[in-house]
């Protein structure tokens, strides 16, 4: 058993000939007896340190150090090199994040505590390589790519674009890819017709609540009749779920108005174009439109219209009110899933995709006030979670 560990206790005891030049060259356990040069330097059990001696001299010497030093010296490499009990297996993965938004972030902390729930945590059996695409595709698949080059145990992608753009990258590799808050898996070409998977991929749904959406609308705003969208038309799930909208809204006495937009940049225009033609607006779950929610906020508190949110950080940071999904807990479901796959417990090949069916009312009073919107008692008593006050990180 070769130990590549240096002695500096033995190399301080060691007296080398004068004109020499000497050198660690060497340490190893010695199970029996041993010589070297013709001489006994070693009792069974000894560590014994080589030291290779150039110069005028020439050759080698040993010196000897006792069993308890070796097994001092044998754990501390395991616990140093190794970082772990024997036995042990560890993980590495890679968290590519679409957007930084308040949704897609709960998405990653219920990611890591379902993983962390089923003994897989971050800084004990598990490597957490994390990086966000700032809403740029080209920089998602870059992220990716990078990932299957480091050779990653597993894949995590938050939000469609991150999701196709992982699934592109590890096509050709053995890396699964396990995503969450996408809307609609089928349009993004991550599921089949038949709802199985279109190859070593799986994950959570996000797929938005729109029936119940515009029913709260409607109890809160009676009077209303048409509601804007602006989503991006690059996003397929943004795509699918405005012609949800338009499909269900007839049924609750309203008409859609829609605007697309290819960029962030397009935001400020669009939302302030939008505000001035309709009674209020509906946020989807769209990254683009999200990550510029702020900009969408105040031009509708110009024109005094009341924004609905997909979810309850966008309550939190200014929307009047939602039947949104807790994404903590899509986040959690997510994890699980992840679990069973680096565990090998199940193949995300043959894992079929999870919707997150339940949807919560959240009401934000202050920003009702903020455009003189009186919410109907029954509704306030109703919410799941009401916010006295607007929180914009």
């Amino acid at each position: 058993m070769t130990i590549g560990l240096q002695a500096s206790r033995a190399e301080q005891k060691l007296r080398f000939p004068e004109n020499s030049d000497a050198r660690v060259c060497e340490t190893h356990f010695c199970s029996r007896p041993a010589n070297h040069d013709g001489k006994h330097v070693t009792e069974t059990g000894d560590f014994a340190v080589l030291y290779r001696l150039t110069g005028s001299k020439g050759g080698c010497i040993m010196k000897k150090r006792k069993m308890a030093f070796l097994m001092a010296a044998a754990a501390a490499l395991v616990l140093t090199a190794c970082g772990k009990p024997a036995g042990e297996t560890r993980y590495t993965i890679g968290i590519v994040q679409f957007a930084e938004h308040g949704s897609l972030d709960n998405c990653k902390t219920g990611f890591l505590e379902g993983l962390a729930q089923a003994g897989i945590e971050e800084g004990k059996n598990l490597t957490v390589l994390y990086d966000n695409a700032q809403a740029d595709m080209g920089t998602a698949s870059t992220i990716a790519d990078s990932y299957v080059s480091q050779k990653v145990d597993l894949i995590c992608a938050i939000a469609t674009p991150a999701a196709m753009s992982a699934y592109n990258s590890c096509i050709n590799s053995d890396i699964p890819v396990i995503y969450t808050a996408v809307s609609d898996p089928k349009g993004a070409g991550l599921v089949k017709a038949d709802g199985s998977s279109v190859g070593n991929i799986t994950g959570t749904s996000d797929a938005l609540p729109v029936r119940e959406q515009l029913a709260m609308i409607r109890r809160m705003l009676p009077e209303a009749e048409k509601i804007g969208i602006i989503y991006t038309t690059s996003e397929a799930n943004s795509v699918s779920t405005v012609a949800q909208y338009k499909a269900e809204a007839a049924a609750y006495g309203f008409e859609i108005v829609d605007t697309g937009i290819n960029t962030i940049a397009e935001v400020p225009m669009a939302a302030a174009d939008m505000a001035a033609k309709v009674d209020c607006i509906t946020n989807l779950t769209d990254n683009t439109v999200v990550s510029a929610l702020q900009t969408v906020l105040d031009e509708a508190n110009k024109q005094k219209i009341p924004v609905f949110g997909s979810e309850v950080e966008q309550v939190k940071n200014g929307c009047v009110a939602s039947m949104g999904l807790d994404y903590v807990a899509l986040g959690r479901q997510t994890g699980d899933m992840a679990a069973k796959v680096l565990k090998g417990e199940a193949k995300a090949s043959e894992m079929s995709c999870e919707v997150i069916s339940a949807a919560s009312l959240y009401i934000n009073t202050a920003a009702a006030d903020q455009i003189g919107l009186a919410i109907p008692e029954e509704m306030v008593s109703e919410a799941t979670e009401k916010f006295t006050e607007i929180t914009v990180e």
